[in-house]
């Protein structure tokens, strides 16, 4: 099988796995109802315990539309984002549209969000929320985030909430976020990081790439991934305590032990 045909089927079952996850509702993700992540529930209880795990507060969950937290994530990137009203954002792996929401409301009206996601059914949720929400300033494209639709030096800030650990093409992630940010832009990124290498029998695992922890990444490789593609003052922070949701997401396997939360900052040269 050719590398370029590895990628194509890689990135076709994460986003299958995402369909049934934007399908689902109180049925499940693809790993379990509770699992943040990787999974995903219509309880909103569920998943207010679950995104303030991930470091979001009361306050911005009640500034969202219903439906809009699936309990998806391993952070809270705007939480670094220093976001500023009139800048332009980019959302990578954009989902419901939970982390577009929260940023429009701190970019104000004369901001932009740009969300992009590989899946329609995704897609359409995040619109329809968008519709109920009256969010005028953002919208939502469909793409890859290896080949963004998105033109060069659109963005201020790149945001992510644990989807580019799901590409197995993260070099030209970031290359297409160094494309897409002006001079002087900035990524403020929560992912997952593999703190020690991952065996193989959990690289090989559709269920673990797919729920956020068989194609992660170690820390000095990506900080080498990014810093190539034109970064610098790359920072890369691994959250030790992330390690006790993380234990939920494919419980009994140990994953606790291979993976963490992180955030990762960076700043396009230039301005």
């Amino acid at each position: 099988m050719s590398t370029h045909t590895k990628h194509n089927t890689h990135r076709q079952s994460v986003r299958n796995a995402y369909a049934r996850v934007a399908q689902a509702g109180a049925e499940g993700g693809c790993c379990g109802p509770d699992s943040g992540c990787c999974g995903v529930s219509d309880d909103a209880t569920v998943n207010t315990l679950i995104s303030t795990r991930l470091g979001y507060s009361a306050e911005e969950l009640a500034q969202v539309p219903s439906g809009a937290d699936m309990g998806l994530g391993c952070g809270n990137p705007k939480a670094i984002a220093a976001l500023r009203p009139g800048e332009v954002v980019v959302d990578l792996g954009s989902g419901g549209g939970f982390d577009c929401f929260l940023a429009a409301r701190e970019v104000g009206p004369g901001g932009r969000v740009i969300g992009v996601d590989m899946t329609p059914d995704m897609l359409s949720k995040a619109r329809g929320n968008a519709d109920r929400g009256g969010f005028d300033n953002v919208e939502f494209r469909l793409g890859e985030i290896e080949q963004l639709p998105v033109a060069d030096s659109t963005a201020d800030v790149i945001i992510s909430n644990c989807v580019i650990n799901l590409s197995s093409e993260k070099p030209q992630v970031f290359r297409e976020a160094f494309r897409v940010l002006k001079p002087g832009g900035r990524l403020a990124i929560s992912d997952v990081v593999a703190t020690v290498e991952l065996p193989d029998e959990m690289r090989t695992d559709e269920g673990l790439v797919a729920g956020c922890v068989g194609n992660a990444s170690l820390v000095a490789e990506l900080e080498s991934t990014i810093a190539e593609a034109g970064f610098t003052d790359v920072r890369i922070a691994p959250k030790d305590k992330s390690r006790e949701f993380i234990r939920d997401w494919a419980p009994g396997r140990g994953v606790e032990d291979y993976v963490v939360s992180a955030t990762i900052e960076a700043v396009k040269p230039g301005r």
